[in-house]
């Protein structure tokens, strides 16, 4: 799996690096030939990676992984530049060709990397077994959650239980012991970290614990009840030997926000430019097949509340509001699979094949990248939703989306897509609020390119 992430790393550095040069040289045909300098970048990066913890990258998640890997690449250029200017020497003419690399290894190398961690994590001997200590909800929601997010690389292998039980495992891991039989469970099942999931122990009992466990395991991580905290960017702090958190709320940070308004303004101006000829293609196919204006707006409720227009290339036929309360009427499975998702994979109300087609690959939301230049929404947020899909929340998740722009992609559409039911939604919704970043943006972004090309979940 090491060699897999660290070929490709090479190859994605090396591809930006011929990409940069050859860009360059068309710019400024005098340069010189690509130096033995410059191909020693792929080669200084991958070792930045390895120092930056990037190989294997257990317990990393996706958008800290490309965090690390951008201030690599950032390092190793910088380096590079600094001993182009002190040598002074012929090949010093191509500082342009250093740039431009530098912007495509920021690009190529997180794509490659998403684009090769499913073959990583598949592969039977990715990540490291661990023993999760509890076998109650949280410890079954720390299961689902490893089994899920297997980028992470953490494969709980067993619990132990805080008191005995008649359950036989939890979330399918088998329960193979009690606390004070943890040392032989992880001989048992080859496990050198262990994850905490005891939050209702007493603190005494849980450092007594602690000091036993620390010469079992060279790692052990601990799982706090604080279900609704941001998690992504919380830091543990040394408060006089006392253990806090800190909690970055990065949206309530101006310059953040400047920096967010800056690039839907760069990203939505260049969207439209690209994508102009892709919406007049498709209008006019909308108005060969079915009767009507090919783009439509429907009122969307934005940040603070504000009510915004937003436009859409129109996929339905004109009268699909009665024929969608007629197909629910005479079809109860129907019925009740609108009423979870809001939305149907068999929809009556879509124009046959265009109508389909711009919907699984997203095309029909392209004319909202106006309503981004317009500052009414954000390439990156929360979908806006009709109103009655936003009254199927409960009040405090409304509230919370009210504090950000709208998105024309987000994390649910990334992830679950139309798969994902209401409290899916909610939870992948609340969680970008929560965690926001930029970095985390640039990760929903580049996933938004593979959702589209291979739309799975798309109806």
């Amino acid at each position: 799996m090491i060699a897999i992430r660290l070929g490709t790393d090479y190859c994605s550095v090396s591809l930006a690096v011929l990409l940069g040069f050859h860009l360059w040289r068309l710019i400024n045909p005098r340069i010189p030939p690509l130096q033995p300098i410059m191909l020693l970048t792929p080669i200084l990066s991958v070792a930045a990676f390895l120092f930056f913890g990037l190989y294997p990258g257990v317990g990393l998640n996706a958008v800290t992984q490309m965090r690390r890997a951008s201030h690599g690449l950032t390092l190793v250029y910088l380096l590079l530049t600094a001993a182009m200017f002190i040598a002074k020497d012929r090949w010093a003419d191509s500082r342009g060709c250093f740039f431009f690399a530098w912007l495509f290894s920021l690009v190529i190398t997180p794509i490659g990397r998403i684009a090769t961690s499913k073959v990583i994590t598949s592969q039977a001997g990715w990540g490291v077994p661990v023993i999760v200590i509890g076998a109650g909800t949280v410890a079954r929601s720390v299961i689902i959650s490893l089994l899920e997010q297997k980028v992470l690389g953490y494969q709980p292998v067993a619990c132990v239980s805080q008191e005995a039980t008649s359950e036989k495992n939890c979330a399918g891991i088998p329960i193979a012991g009690l606390l004070h039989e943890v040392e032989s469970v992880s001989k048992t099942f080859g496990a050198k970290h262990a994850i905490v999931a005891l939050p209702s122990i007493p603190t005494q009992r849980l450092v007594w614990h602690m000091h036993h466990w620390s010469k079992i395991f060279p790692k052990i991580l601990i799982i706090p009840d604080l279900a609704g905290i941001a998690s992504l960017w919380t830091e543990p702090r040394d408060l006089g030997g006392l253990l806090a958190l800190e909690i970055q709320h990065k949206l309530l940070d101006r310059w953040n926000q400047l920096i967010k308004r800056a690039t839907d303004i760069a990203g939505a101006g260049a969207g439209l430019i690209c994508s102009a000829p892709v919406i007049v293609c498709a209008a006019l196919l909308i108005k060969w097949k079915s009767p009507g204006k090919a783009f439509y707006s429907q009122e969307r409720e934005g940040k603070h509340g504000a009510i915004i227009r937003v436009f859409k290339l129109r996929s339905m036929h004109p009268d699909a509001e009665s024929t969608l309360a007629e197909y629910l009427a005479s079809n109860a499975e129907a019925k009740l699979e609108w009423n979870r998702f809001h939305k149907l994979k068999d929809d009556p109300r879509i124009i046959p094949v265009i109508g389909r087609f711009i919907r699984r690959t997203s095309i029909d939301e392209l004319p909202q990248l106006w309503n981004v230049l317009k500052g009414e929404m954000s390439l990156v947020g929360p979908r806006p939703f009709p109103a009655y899909h936003n009254t199927k929340f409960d009040t405090d998740f409304r509230e919370l989306r009210l504090h950000v722009l709208p998105g024309l992609t987000g994390l649910w559409q990334v992830g679950a897509r139309s798969d994902g039911d209401l409290k899916v939604q909610e939870a992948l919704d609340s969680y970008y609020i929560l965690n926001w970043s930029l970095w985390l943006d640039i990760y929903i972004l580049t996933r938004t390119i593979r959702a589209v090309l291979l739309p799975s979940g798309s109806y």
